[in-house]
């Protein structure tokens, strides 16, 4: 089995995304030609068949089950909170933490209806990063402790993974993120989130171009966007995704939070998310925009903007349904059906 590289500093991280393990080619060839032979026209199946094989391919098998399915929310503190870019006090982050643990949640109910098992990961609750206006989010001993911990909540036994967060605040600071790496107009990343009114848009638009202004010196370099601009939360599902990639874990990332924690290791290292796919596009104005640059075509578009993992667990059941019909259907000789 693939090992996950420690994520102990920031020189560790850059090794880790520096050697990348790539699929299986073999077992990809073997899926594709098993899926010639299945018993159906050629290419009937659309996008279900390219699904299947990629994910043969990081599972290292032509017949392969998604049996061990994972659910990990992260969730994280800002300080950039307290400069009004949220609908929903601070405090709603710890509450939803215990909602995530009792069950109450939407995540939980579609983790559930899905098979996947779901962990819940607070980090520092009581220790909100600082407020990116002014300073570093977090230090780089912070930043570290946060993509190991993402790293070390990956069970090297599942079999898929998904990755939400909560944390009021986070949209403003994933959009300052996706500002950082690939530039525009600064209204281009901002959205509603939570709810916010047309002030709050304002609000939201007038933080993200201050924290782009006192960090403007040190945003050639990716790991230091997510330093300066992000969260606990989002470093943490930056490390998970990259453990995920060393365990040859294939991943359906969620919303445009997620999606904004992915593209710092898209950006560090191109390719560094060939083992991802995009679960759904939300209602985040910036999220098909994000999407676009990553070049990754979402499964679901439902309006959902909620977070916690709440997409990407929905499309969990399409790629176990391309899954099942690459491995559990009959060729045409097994059948014994005429291949025309």
């Amino acid at each position: 089995m693939s090992e996950r590289p420690p994520l102990s500093d920031l020189a560790a991280v850059r090794a880790a995304l520096s050697d990348l393990p790539a699929p299986d080619a073999a077992a990809m060839a073997a899926a594709s030609e098993r899926n010639a032979m299945l018993t159906k026209p050629a290419g009937s199946l659309g996008r279900l068949e390219d699904l299947a094989q990629w994910y043969a391919g990081w599972r290292g098998s032509a017949t392969p089950v998604i049996a061990r399915p994972q659910v990990i929310v992260f969730a994280g503190n800002h300080g950039v909170a307290a400069r009004g870019v949220s609908a929903f006090p601070a405090d709603v982050t710890a509450q939803m933490v215990a909602n995530f643990r009792a069950g109450g949640a939407a995540i939980n109910q579609l983790a559930g209806l899905a098979g996947a098992r779901i962990d819940v990961v607070a980090l520092d609750l009581d220790r909100p990063t600082a407020d990116f206006t002014e300073t570093a989010a977090m230090t780089e001993a912070d930043l570290a402790a946060a993509l190991n911990a993402g790293s070390a909540a990956v069970d090297p036994e599942a079999d898929l993974l998904v990755v939400g967060e909560m944390g009021i605040g986070n949209t403003t600071a994933a959009a300052a993120i996706a500002a950082a790496l690939y530039g525009g107009d600064v209204a281009t990343w901002v959205g509603r989130g939570t709810g916010v009114d047309d002030d709050g848009i304002a609000r939201k638009c007038a933080v993200v171009a201050a924290g782009l202004a006192t960090h403007s010196a040190a945003l050639g370099d990716p790991l230091e966007v997510l330093r300066r601009l992000g969260g606990r939360e989002i470093a943490a599902m930056s490390g998970a995704i990259l453990a995920a990639r060393h365990l040859r874990i294939p991943v359906i990332l969620d919303g445009f939070i997620c999606t904004a924690a992915a593209a710092v290791l898209e950006s560090a290292c191109p390719g560094a998310l060939d083992h991802a796919i995009a679960g759904h596009v939300s209602a985040e104005t910036a999220h098909p925009v994000l999407l676009e640059r990553l070049g990754k075509q979402p499964l679901l578009s439902l309006g959902l903007r909620l977070g916690e993992g709440t997409g990407a667990a929905l499309a969990i059941g399409i790629l176990k349904g391309a899954v099942a019909c690459q491995t559990g259907m009959a060729t045409f000789a097994e059948a014994g059906v005429s291949a025309g």
